[in-house]
């Protein structure tokens, strides 16, 4: 093989080389695509009220609206309108709905009692060491959701009221989201430290 053969094939060689080597440089300092992740805060919002009534528990045509707080003059044998409701507002994630009720007039209701119609409107009692929590899973929703909790109480026909002035029945309305809570038990531990934070 002659010298300019040698030559040519050497600087052939050379090329090929840089070639392979510019080709590995350029894959190994490539510009990578960028993934971008937007997050946004999940949002849980309810409320909870009650059909506008007189002392009798009819429901009063004159109130626009609905109201949190009615005040009723009990009478044996009588029903009183009470229709509590948790309205879960458009766009609220998928949470645990809470109610806890808190009924002073337990002793003097009909047979159908509050704690029944509670239970026949889908929520669940959490158990006896939560007395009067009860609770429902609740989807996300897109428009605002309304959840009964019951309708109505009535007084025992032979109820003797010495002693029921002035008693109540609460209702205090709770959610919290679902993700990250596998059992209510936990949800509601979660609920009433928050609870306990914010109202001290």
């Amino acid at each position: 093989m002659t010298l300019k053969k040698k030559f040519t094939l050497g600087l052939t060689l050379i090329m090929l080389l840089a070639l392979m080597v510019m080709g590995t440089y350029a894959y190994l300092t490539s510009t990578p695509e960028t993934v971008s992740n937007t997050f946004t805060i999940g949002d849980i919002e309810i409320t909870l009220d009650e059909s506008p009534v007189d002392e009798y528990g009819v429901v009063d045509a004159t109130v626009s609206g609905r109201v949190t707080e009615n005040d009723y003059k009990l009478v044996p044998g009588h029903t009183y309108v009470k229709d509590p409701t948790v309205h879960v507002l458009a766009d609220s994630e998928a949470c645990w709905l809470f109610v806890k009720v808190e009924d002073e007039l337990t002793a003097i209701e009909d047979a159908t009692t509050i704690a029944n119609q509670i239970t026949a409107n889908g929520w669940t009692a959490l158990g006896a060491t939560y007395p009067g929590v009860y609770y429902k899973e609740q989807a996300a929703v897109t428009a605002d959701t309304d959840v009964a909790v019951f309708a109505n109480f009535k007084v025992k026909s032979d109820a003797d009221l010495t002693n029921y002035n002035n008693k109540k029945i609460d209702i205090t309305a709770y959610a919290i989201q679902k993700d990250g809570l596998s059992t209510a038990a936990d949800a509601w531990t979660a609920v009433s430290a928050a609870a306990s934070n914010t109202n001290p």
